[in-house]
């Protein structure tokens, strides 16, 4: 099993999916966007509530982020839609999509171009449907899972996850890296308190000091706020969860990272330069964390859930796998995979990675998930400033 079936892009890039995105440039292009992926069997909608009213840095992010998500391997062809006036300008994110993507089909316009958002509607179908059977004439073609990037989720976080699937998962991420693949780590306020245990894998000095920098960097942000680190973990995901501290639980997150290496530290929606294990800076917020992984280049997820999270994403498929007993039963609609019987006793992570292993090839060659089979398509961008 060292193969999966996928589709090799014009930038030398592979995908486990054939998407046609349609992008907003700016939030008032959202209802032009969902009515042509509507309309136009085979799309998808990428929503959002940003692109105007940004400057500086936050403005450039969510540029570089939609880019990002044309770019991504799982998109065969991408259709931008601005509004025209924003400062998240459909032009900008082009250009920025085909230096990330180079010879991908990629088109943009405005709805003030166009002339209203019927018009828009209208071109945007015309568009959409002549990508669509551009697109379709791909086939899948065997492929080196050395080509996967593969980012690692844990939402509704639990001491089940802590201690059970996210050591799971661990596995399978060093058997990935074993075969050549990239695996993606973010979360960062997550693993604050366990820095140091991160930063003896740290494959030199440098990323030693990045690493301590992104934590810093969430520690000031808290105390800006008027909260610490571990109050704001309380409120997001880690108090009343069975953690004897915040430690405990930070141990638990960075587990589903497996024990190798690490040979990137990288920035939100940036793309891995190296194979092997890469953390992302990111917010510890699922959504947002994923669409950072996703915009970054990953084709797949594989997320763990505790307390129960139905989360998915507009691009890439999501494995929600869970190690708690309570939720593989009460949300098994939305769970891949249960590793309960650790919990349980009936068996050991090591077998259950073997699955997990299996399930993520055969997911990467076409076999729908959960959340895509529901429709879950969360996509959420990273806000890092103020707005005018």
């Amino acid at each position: 099993m060292d193969t999966f079936l996928g589709y090799r892009n014009p930038d030398g890039r592979v995908g486990v999916r054939n998407h046609i995105a349609i992008i907003p440039a700016v939030i008032c292009a959202n209802t032009v966007v969902q009515r042509i992926a509507q309309l136009v069997p085979g799309t998808v909608a990428l929503p959002h509530p940003h692109g105007c009213a940004q400057i500086g840095d936050d403005a450039k992010l969510t540029m570089w982020s939609l880019a990002g998500a044309a770019a991504n391997p799982n998109v065969g062809a991408a259709l931008i839609v601005g509004l025209g006036c924003e400062t998240c300008q459909s032009t900008d994110v082009l250009e920025l999509a085909r230096e990330r993507s180079p010879g991908k089909q990629l088109e943009q316009f405005s709805i003030q171009e166009a002339g209203g958002s019927i018009k828009a509607i209208q071109r945007g179908m015309e568009s959409a449907r002549r990508l669509v059977d551009e697109v379709s004439k791909r086939s899948p073609e065997p492929l080196p899972l050395s080509e996967l990037v593969v980012a690692t989720e844990c939402g509704g976080y639990d001491v089940t996850s802590a201690r059970a699937a996210n050591p799971t998962v661990g596995l399978v991420s060093d058997w990935l890296i074993d075969q050549g693949a990239t695996v993606l780590m973010g979360e960062t306020s997550d693993f604050v308190g366990a820095e140091q245990v991160l930063a003896q894998r740290a494959g030199d000095e440098e990323i030693v000091q990045q690493l301590r920098t992104i934590v810093a960097r969430v520690e000031a942000d808290a105390q800006h706020v008027g909260d610490s680190v571990t109050e704001v973990s309380a409120v997001v995901g880690t108090g009343s969860t069975g953690f004897s501290s915040l430690n405990e639980a930070s141990l638990g997150c960075i587990s589903k990272s497996g024990s190798t290496d690490i040979k990137e530290v990288i920035g939100f929606s940036d793309r891995p330069s190296r194979h092997g294990l890469v953390v992302m800076d990111t917010p510890s917020h699922d959504t947002v964390a994923l669409t950072g992984m996703v915009t970054g280049g990953a084709q797949i997820c594989i997320a763990t859930t505790g307390r129960g999270s139905p989360i998915g994403n507009a691009l890439a498929p999501v494995i929600n796998v869970t190690a708690n007993p309570r939720t593989a039963v009460g949300m098994g609609d939305n769970i891949d995979l249960s590793l309960a019987d650790i919990v349980r006793g009936n068996s050991s992570p090591e077998l259950l990675a073997e699955q997990l292993a299996d399930l993520t090839v055969n997911v990467a060659s076409g076999q729908m998930t959960a959340a895509e089979i529901i429709g879950h398509q969360e996509f959420a961008l990273y806000r890092i400033g103020p707005q005018v």
